[in-house]
């Protein structure tokens, strides 16, 4: 009971902290995920064994260049494929029967592409329409929430066919269903509040984060399972650390940023 009251007091604060940080001003929430982004790093860093500081340079620079200097549509396009194609290297990763040891070069490109661009990409999401989109960040956030917090449900309920048990034995078949089932219904839901993108293009994004975020969260419980620990770190209380928390949004953010810009281009 004690932890789960735990459990429950430290989601509220996060909650309340993207809640205040979005709808505060865009200033708040870019800061709140570059500093998310730093989290995620040094939890990173640890869990690959990297060594020095220089990745920290590298990913503020990288972030402060493309939040508040880079506004070319290829620079960024740029940004997108090289950090899409760290991502599907990890996928290729993730599937492996073997544990390939990565170089430190192979470490750094790794965590500046993965965990600091997918935190680029989840800032620069909002500002696709020309102004701060708050309800479509939020409906992202949603997506997400409701996706992890029916698929433990579901799974822990009707939970019988392992997803994956060489890197994540608790995950369930039936519990990735039910996760997704749930988030195309709060997709339909939330394209009655946010009509910047159509209730079929709200089905379609649902579908993208939920595939992309389970990915994301196998990854991480892959280098998790390599390292040797439970939780990538101890900052939140009953939920581990900052990488646990946001291994899936990160992870899908370069995929969601892809299909909201498709849908612009068509539209």
């Amino acid at each position: 009971m004690k932890e789960i009251l735990r459990r429950a007091l430290t989601g509220a604060v996060y909650i309340v902290l993207l809640l205040s940080a979005v709808f505060l001003n865009s200033d708040a929430f870019d800061f709140l995920f570059m500093t998310f982004g730093l989290a995620c790093l040094y939890e990173y860093k640890k869990l690959v064994h990297l060594r020095g500081y220089y990745i920290f340079m590298a990913y503020l620079a990288l972030w402060w260049a493309y939040i508040y200097l880079i506004h070319d549509k290829t620079l960024i396009n740029l940004l997108l494929f090289i950090t899409l194609i760290v991502d599907i290297g990890l996928l290729f990763f993730l599937f492996s029967k073997k544990n390939k040891k990565f170089t430190d070069a192979k470490k750094f490109i790794v965590g500046l592409f993965y965990v600091g661009g997918g935190c680029i990409f989840l800032t620069m999401i909002p500002y696709q329409h020309n102004e701060f989109a708050k309800l479509i960040i939020m409906g992202i956030f949603i997506l997400i929430w409701v996706n992890d917090t029916f698929a433990y449900l579901v799974g822990r309920t009707f939970g019988k066919t392992k997803l994956y048990s060489a890197v994540s034995p608790k995950k369930t078949i039936e519990g990735s269903i039910g996760g997704f089932i749930f988030a195309l219904i709060a997709a339909y839901i939330i394209s009655k509040f946010e009509t910047l993108i159509s209730p079929m293009q709200w089905i379609i994004l649902s579908t993208v984060i939920v595939i992309t975020g389970s990915l994301g969260d196998l990854i991480e419980s892959k280098f998790k399972r390599i390292a040797g620990v439970k939780d990538s770190g101890a900052i939140l209380p009953g939920h581990g650390g900052m990488l646990d928390r946001l291994d899936s949004l990160i992870f899908a953010a370069p995929f969601a940023y892809l299909i909201l810009y498709i849908f612009t281009y068509v539209s």
